[in-house]
């Protein structure tokens, strides 16, 4: 069973930050998508509304139907604009959370290759004392060979 490295401690602590960073990633990917989503249904329900408006407007439109119409329209802007301002914070926190993932990914990369570098190292130190091992223990057989009489 190999021996746990003091690294492996600061390389299992960097998988948990980078698991936990990846997770909020996916957390704010979705905020990211619902907030376009919803702005995308406003823009296209003022769509909807403005040409309905310009629909009736062609046949005749007393003027209190067409103040409503227009109030409605100012109202959905604001909720448009809104929304945008909601998106573009999302979308921004998105590329924080993107950012703070890639740090701690890199970071991990970082320990796990050091990691294996030192595992890769104790592996040739191991060999070369079996290998020194291995000799002592045939030149110990050659000398007690060299050493006994022969009939």
């Amino acid at each position: 069973m190999p021996h746990k490295l003091p690294l492996d401690t600061l390389t299992d602590l960097a998988r948990t930050k980078t698991d936990d960073a990846a997770r909020q990633l996916g957390l704010l990917q979705n905020a990211q998508v619902s907030a376009a989503q919803k702005l995308e249904l406003l823009l296209q329900y003022r769509q909807d509304y403005s040409d309905q408006l310009h629909v009736l407007m062609q046949n005749g439109l007393p003027s209190a139907q067409w103040h409503n119409y227009r109030n409605f329209l100012g109202t959905l802007d604001g909720a448009i604009k809104q929304q945008q301002a909601i998106a573009a914070q999302a979308a921004s926190r998105l590329d924080h959370g993107r950012n703070e993932w890639q740090h701690h990914k890199r970071r991990l990369n970082s320990f796990d290759a050091l990691a294996e570098r030192m595992r890769r190292q104790e592996l040739v130190v191991g060999a070369r004392r079996e290998q020194r091992d291995s000799d002592e223990r045939a030149a110990r057989k050659f000398f007690d060979r060299a050493s006994q009489p022969t009939p």
